[in-house]
C-alpha cells in the first residue's frame, strides 16, 4: 500500500496500462488512507469516494491509454466539480453545489483521473490558513498544531499526508506555493495566462485575471509538466488565458543556466534553516554548470504595496463585496459581531475589507506602486533573461503554528509579488528541519519558461529527495 501512496500520478497511471495493479486498487487505497487520516487533516471536506470506487470499476472494465488514467486525485472546493459544494469558505455559499466541472477540472477528468473529494480553503480564498465558517481549520499532515498555508490549504495538506497524488489548486498570492511549501510538495503557478481559470469562485477580473494562475500540487515532479499540459490553453471564455507553445523541461541544459539567488526581500528576514537550504541549491546548480550570481532588487522591500496596489487597481468588483455576497461588508461593524462571536465572518477577511477601504482612499499612492511593480517586472526580466531562473523562498520560515500569521501578516508577500509579475514559479520540497518541517525554495522563470523552472524542481527532487512521506517517519500521517 505505502508503495502506491508514493507513486507519482504518472507512474500509477503506466502501472495500471500494464496491468501490474488496477484502478480499483489505486483509488481504493487512496481512500482507505484519506479515511483514516483526514479526520485528524480536515483536508477533504466533503468525499465522493463512492463514485470514485464506481468510476474506476468503469475503468477497470473498459480501459483507456490516457496520462492519468484510472488515478485518484484531489479538487480545491473553490472549483466547480459537478455535485459538489462550491462554497469557498463562505458561509453565504454554503448550500451552492456545482452543476458542472470547471474548464480544469473537465480536462483532468478527459485525461483519466478520478476526483476522490474535494478540499478546504481560506475564507474567499483570500488568507494564508486554510480556515472557515463552513468547514473549519485544515492541519499540518507533519504537525497538526501547523499551518497548511492558504488558499489551497486543503489541497496541500492531503497531497502532502500521501492520500492523493496530486491536486488541483489557484494561486494570486502564492495559494499554491505556499500550501506546497508548508506541507512538503511540489506546486507549479504557471506564466499569467497560460491557463484558464473558469469555472473557480471567485474569479478574478480585467488584468487581475492573469494575476490568478490555476495550477497543480503534486507529490512527485515527474507530474507537473504532464498535468500542466493537460490544464493550459484558452477555453474561450477565459479572457487573459491565451494559447501559448509550451517548452520541454528535457531539453533545458543546465550547464547554460544562469541563476540568480535572491536571498531575501530586504524587509522580511528569512530564517536560517531556510537561507542553508537556498544556499545548497544554489550549489548544486554550480556544481552542474549554471552560472550562479547573487543579487539584492531593492523593489522588492515594497513586494506588499506593489502586490495589492496592482491587484486593486485591476479589480472592479470589491472584496467586501464579495464577502457580503453582493453585499459590502462593513469591516467595524463585523469586527464587533466577530468580537461576540457572531460574524459568519473570519478575522482575516474582515481586516482585508478594512485594508482594502484604506487603499481606496490612497489612489495616488496605488498609481505609483503599480508604477513600480512595472519597473520591477523590467529588472527582473532583465536579470533572469531567456534561460535563466530565480531562487527566492517560498516565505519566511516553514509552517507556523495555528493562528501565529495573524502577527507576521505580510510574509506571504515572497510569493505574491510572483503573481503580479506573471512570471512562472515551481516550489520544490528541499527535505525537513530539525523540528521535522518541511524546507523549500521557489524556481521563478521568466515569462513562458515554465518548462526551465519545472527542469530544475526535477533536479533538485533527484538531489534532495522531494517529498518526505509523513508515513515513512513511523506509522500514517499524524
Amino acid at each position: 500500500m505505502n508503495e502506491l501512496l508514493s507513486r507519482s500520478g504518472v507512474a500509477l497511471a503506466r502501472m495500471i496500462r500494464a496491468r501490474e495493479v488496477t484502478s480499483s486498487e489505486v483509488v481504493g487505497a487512496h481512500i482507505e488512507y484519506a479515511e483514516a487520516v483526514n479526520p485528524s487533516l480536515n483536508a477533504i471536506v466533503r468525499e465522493r469516494y463512492d463514485a470514485a470506487r464506481e468510476e474506476a470499476r468503469r475503468f477497470d472494465a473498459a480501459p483507456t491509454d490516457l496520462p492519468f488514467g484510472g488515478v485518484p486525485c484531489t479538487i480545491k472546493e473553490s472549483f466547480e466539480l459537478t455535485g459538489m459544494p462550491n462554497s469557498s469558505g463562505l458561509v453565504a455559499r454554503r448550500d451552492v453545489v456545482a452543476k458542472r466541472d470547471a474548464v480544469t477540472v473537465r480536462r483532468l477528468r478527459d485525461a483519466g483521473a478520478i476526483p476522490i473529494g474535494v478540499t478546504n480553503t481560506s475564507e474567499l480564498c483570500m488568507w494564508m490558513e486554510s480556515n472557515n465558517r463552513v468547514y473549519g481549520r485544515s492541519n499540518n499532515p507533519y504537525d497538526p498544531t501547523r499551518i497548511v498555508g492558504g488558499s489551497s490549504g486543503g489541497e496541500g495538506a492531503i497531497v502532502g499526508s500521501g492520500a492523493s497524488p496530486f491536486g488541483l489548486g489557484a494561486d494570486i498570492g502564492g495559494s499554491i506555493r505556499m500550501p506546497a511549501f508548508f506541507n512538503g510538495v511540489f506546486g507549479h503557478k504557471p506564466t499569467g495566462g497560460l491557463v484558464p481559470g473558469t469555472g473557480q469562485y471567485p474569479l478574478a477580473e480585467n488584468e487581475a485575471l492573469s494575476y490568478l494562475c490555476t495550477g497543480p500540487i503534486a507529490r512527485r515532479a515527474e507530474d507537473l509538466w504532464p498535468l500542466l499540459g493537460v490544464l493550459a490553453g484558452p477555453d474561450g471564455a477565459d479572457s487573459a488565458c491565451r494559447s501559448a507553445t509550451l517548452g520541454d523541461p528535457t531539453a533545458v541544459d543546465l550547464s547554460e543556466l544562469t541563476v540568480v539567488d535572491v536571498q531575501s526581500n530586504g524587509a522580511i528576514r528569512v530564517s536560517d534553516d531556510l537561507a542553508a537550504a537556498q544556499a545548497g541549491v544554489a550549489d548544486v546548480l554550480r556544481d552542474r554548470g549554471a552560472r550562479v550570481v547573487k543579487a539584492e532588487l531593492k523593489l522588492l522591500e515594497r513586494s506588499r504595496d506593489i502586490w495589492s496596489s496592482m491587484l486593486a487597481t485591476a479589480s472592479e468588483t470589491a472584496f467586501g463585496t464579495m464577502l457580503g455576497d453582493g453585499r459590502p461588508v462593513r469591516a467595524m461593524f463585523e469586527i464587533f459581531r466577530w468580537a461576540l462571536g457572531r460574524s459568519p465572518h473570519t478575522l482575516p477577511a474582515i481586516a482585508l475589507v478594512a485594508i482594502e477601504r484604506l487603499n481606496g482612499l490612497l489612489k495616488g499612492r496605488m498609481a505609483r506602486f503599480v508604477e513600480a511593480g512595472r519597473r520591477l517586472q523590467a529588472e527582473l526580466v532583465e536579470l533572469i533573461g531567456p534561460r535563466g531562473v530565480m531562487l527566492y523562498p517560498s516565505y519566511p520560515v516553514p509552517a507556523p503554528r495555528h493562528g501565529r500569521p495573524l502577527l507576521m501578516p505580510f510574509h506571504w508577500v515572497y510569493t505574491g509579488i510572483i503573481n503580479v509579475m506573471k512570471f512562472p514559479a515551481t516550489q520544490v520540497p528541499l527535505g525537513l528541519n530539525r523540528d521535522g518541517l518541511p524546507l523549500g525554495v521557489q524556481i521563478v522563470g521568466a515569462h513562458h519558461q515554465d518548462h526551465v523552472t519545472v527542469a530544475v524542481a526535477q533536479l533538485l527532487e533527484d538531489v534532495f529527495g522531494g517529498w518526505v512521506p509523513p508515513f515513512s517517519r513511523g506509522g500514517r500521517a499524524r
